[in-house]
């Protein structure tokens, strides 16, 4: 048992270095172990394929055969764009199969173990399931919601701003918790802010992480009325990061055609009684593809995903410094405790980050 949990791990830590980059595919770690030693390794590839099981079968080649498989989520068993990964399991004479858990995809959905097992596979299920869960949120949540795996990020002063009078933008974490930020953009599939910290901080939005580039996320914008500037680092950059804006279906044409020309893609969604249909919007995404979407802000955007309860994951990274009364308040109308004593979140780990403190929740 303790060598099978020693493999799982390694099949956890190979699936979790592709999150962000495999969507509209779970991100699988796989290993093939036999006699003791590690004869392949392989996780889902960046676009979604090919699988982690097959990379692992392709590189153990030959000596699969008789080994034991350890793969973070159940190997598929239905036709898609590639062959049935428990198919290939079965051709390569793997005698053991360990897998964290099944597959909520109702394509699959056990069958995937049942047509190992019938086949004379050994089939071990729950390994490490609840590191699997997290770490397969987004897929889960899609599957089963029609909707990404919504985690908000918040950076607040000691007393609880995240912004100076009038919106300007001021300096709140250290370099240690920017970073930490920058890592958590290139592990979610997209990023999302509203109209007004577009338009106040004219932000990028990409992973700016040495050499990682390439692992920016897409960029979503909620803005209802189509405000955003084309001439702002966002619009302009459109044909290099994907950048989608969120717009009502009575926001200006014109101004769609304009942000069409610079590479953008527009996604419109109804009017709601305080904004555009929050719930919609995300049914618009994961209808994309997206299955991890971080939530950076500001407090509008904020303070719509916490009162319609779709916040599944929290980061708070709480800064040393005072703002004053002044300051901008984390949400519109709501206090901090809507996030930190909510019912519906449970704070399951706290770091420091140098001088910065980080808090982490997850819907209970």
């Amino acid at each position: 048992m303790t060598e099978d949990l020693r493999f799982m791990q390694l099949a956890l830590s190979l699936g979790r270095r592709e999150l962000g980059r495999t969507w509209p595919n779970p991100s699988v770690g796989a290993v093939i172990v036999k006699d003791g030693a590690i004869v392949g390794r392989g996780w889902t590839q960046a676009g979604g394929r090919p699988h982690a099981e097959a990379e692992a079968l392709r590189r153990a080649a030959a000596a699969s055969r008789g080994g034991t498989l350890y793969a973070t989520l159940e190997p598929c068993s239905h036709h898609g764009k590639t062959p049935p990964c428990a198919d290939a399991i079965i051709a390569a004479g793997v005698s053991r199969v360990v897998s964290a858990m099944v597959d909520p995809n109702p394509e699959v959905a056990g069958k995937g173990h049942w047509r190992m097992a019938e086949a004379g596979i050994v089939v071990d299920v729950g390994l490490c399931s609840e590191e699997a869960r997290r770490a397969h949120a987004g897929h889960i949540r899609r599957v089963r919601d029609g909707r990404p795996h919504v985690t908000l990020k918040l950076a607040v002063s000691a007393d609880g701003k995240v912004a100076l009078a009038g919106r300007q933008p001021i300096q709140i974490t250290g370099e240690m918790a920017r970073e930490r930020v920058h890592l958590m953009r290139a592990m979610n599939d997209a990023i999302m802010v509203g109209i007004g910290t577009a338009i106040a901080d004219d932000p990028m939005l990409n992973c700016r992480l040495p050499g990682m580039a390439d692992r920016s996320p897409v960029r979503v914008v909620f803005d209802r009325d189509l405000r955003l500037p084309v001439k702002g680092a966002l619009a302009t950059s459109a044909r290099q990061i994907p950048l989608w804006i969120v717009a009502s279906t009575d926001a200006p044409a014109e101004q769609e055609s304009a942000l069409n020309d610079l590479g953008a893609q527009v996604i419109r969604v109804p009017r709601a009684a305080t904004g555009l249909d929050v719930r919609g919007t995300l049914k618009e995404l994961a209808a994309r593809g997206i299955t991890r979407l971080l939530v950076e802000g500001g407090p509008t955007i904020a303070t719509s995903f916490v009162k319609s309860d779709l916040v599944d994951e929290a980061v708070l990274f709480r800064g040393p410094r005072m703002i004053g009364p002044s300051g901008i308040d984390a949400f519109e109308g709501l206090p901090l405790d809507a996030l930190t004593r909510s019912p519906r979140l449970k704070r399951y780990d706290t770091q420091a980050l140098g001088p910065d403190l980080v808090e982490y929740f997850e819907r209970v």
